[in-house]
């Protein structure tokens, strides 16, 4: 089935606080779309696997999203090795998406990182002909690169190659990332305080959503970046 868009995150959460907006936004646009998440964020300091799927069910449900997988490898350890980038492929080629949506190359989590060049490396090689790879009742998937891979901004502040309007979509994207409620922010929580559990935190998913907002004279935004050159047909693109 194909897809316009797939959005592939490190951990469950990932998705919704890099993209969540974009992700809102594009499904009221009738585009059809799908996550991947790589790991269960197993070695998460709070909740557990049985809680985080229970949260990603949640945001499913906020989101409007009708499909959501886990690719189930070793949060913390999993390699942009040969073993996981044929599985990457194979997902690929199944949802033929037009526009993949991946972790920042450059994070504070490790996961980050190599979740991205895990997937950048995946939608290059979905494309050879000489790689074969097989759906689920072991037919021979067809070759398919992704027109466009576009990484979202997460901890680093970094420059965005350009910023997605998502005004009017800030409320979806912040109901989508308080559904992982064992993450975050909570005063009557005995767990231990990590990064993403400080009220800090949380009111910066909101204040950075719309500075990015700010920049593109608009209420919200979110910014990504692209190893390709982005290149546009129409000027009329750039104006509102």
């Amino acid at each position: 089935m194909k897809y316009d868009i797939l959005a592939f995150g490190a951990h469950p959460d990932d998705v919704e606080l890099g993209c969540g907006g974009t992700i809102a936004k594009s499904l009221s646009q009738k585009k059809k779309v799908a996550i991947i998440d790589i790991t269960r964020g197993e070695l998460g300091t709070r909740g557990s696997i049985d809680i985080r799927n229970k949260e990603s069910s949640k945001a499913n449900k906020i989101l409007g999203i009708n499909h959501r997988e886990n690719l189930d490898l070793n949060d913390g350890f999993f390699k942009n090795d040969k073993k996981s980038q044929l599985i990457v492929v194979s997902k690929i080629r199944e949802f033929k998406p037009d526009i993949v949506l991946c972790n920042a190359a450059e994070d504070r989590h490790i996961d980050h990182g190599k979740g991205s060049n895990l997937v950048n490396d995946s939608c290059f090689l979905s494309g050879l002909e000489k790689i074969e790879t097989f759906d689920f009742n072991n037919n021979k998937q067809e070759v398919w690169r992704p027109k466009i891979v576009l990484e979202y901004i997460q901890w680093n502040e970094v420059k965005p190659d350009f910023i997605f309007d998502i005004s009017g979509y800030l409320k979806i994207k912040l109901d989508a990332v308080k559904a992982y409620s064992s993450q975050l922010f909570n005063p009557n929580s005995s767990e231990k305080e990590t990064p993403i559990s400080s009220k800090n935190f949380i009111e910066s998913v909101s204040y950075r959503a719309k500075n990015m907002g700010r920049l593109i004279n608009s209420e919200a935004g979110e910014g990504f970046n692209s190893r390709q050159i982005l290149s546009i047909s129409d000027l009329n693109s750039f104006l509102k």
